[in-house]
């Protein structure tokens, strides 16, 4: 099984979705080599390079809702977030532009090593959600990805230049060409959907669902002999 994705460092169902997805098929034994790819989508492309306001500010006006009331709804998203064991602190985060933070784990994905890229997804959200840092500064960038293990030089290579630029915006018309236009947006086999963060269980169940699925329309194209042939698998 293969499941691609589109999320971005600055929103918090993303987090909290990845961490489910991870929950659901650690649970089935079956799906324990199932590659995993993330695709960018920025949720605002044209965010600064340092935060504007507080995140309880921003998201007031929004969603026009009173300061009260975002305060409200950051921590119930913050209570789903410190479920999944994450330290969650979405009410002091920093919201800035994210393409840096695409573009390097584009640089990561182009070493074909899962592990690496997840160490730097990983690296990018707590830096976000539980650092609180500003995810659109160089200098945590280049930190964030020579502890996870990327060549030094290359992260600064990146950098300063726009490389990955044109990856990470062909992400993004993929995403509209399939009628994506919020994150999470999962997508299994090239074939099912599922929008949004279900919980756990949810997600485990529709995974079994979809593998079964598979299964039965591998089995149901098995082999068969018509007046052509026979079919050979």
């Amino acid at each position: 099984m293969k499941i691609i994705y589109w999320s971005d460092y600055a929103c918090p169902y993303c987090y909290i979705g990845e961490a489910r997805l991870k929950k659901a098929l650690a649970a089935i034994p079956e799906l324990k080599d199932t590659e995993i790819e993330m695709k960018s989508f920025q949720l605002d492309p044209s965010a600064g390079q340092h935060a504007a306001s507080d995140t309880q500010t921003r998201f007031a006006q929004k969603y026009g809702i009173s300061y009260e009331a975002a305060g409200r709804q950051i921590e119930t998203i913050s209570k789903m977030g410190r479920a999944e064991g994450i330290d969650f602190k979405y009410a002091t985060t920093l919201f800035t532009n994210t393409m840096d933070a695409h573009r390097l784990t584009k640089l990561a994905q182009s070493k074909g090593d899962a592990a690496l890229t997840e160490r730097v997804i990983e690296a990018l959200f707590d830096a976000y959600f539980t650092q609180n840092r500003e995810l659109a500064d160089h200098a945590l960038l280049q930190q964030l990805g020579e502890n996870c293990g990327l060549d030094a030089e290359e992260v600064r290579e990146v950098l300063a230049s726009d490389k990955y630029h044109d990856d990470v915006i062909m992400d993004e018309r993929e995403a509209a060409y399939h009628g994506v236009h919020a994150v999470p947006f999962f997508v299994i086999n090239g074939k099912y959907s599922i929008s949004g963060a279900p919980d756990t269980e949810g997600l485990r169940q529709a995974l079994i669902r979809l593998m079964d699925k598979e299964r039965d329309e591998q089995m149901a194209s098995g082999m068969s002999c018509g007046p052509e042939g026979c079919k050979l698998r």
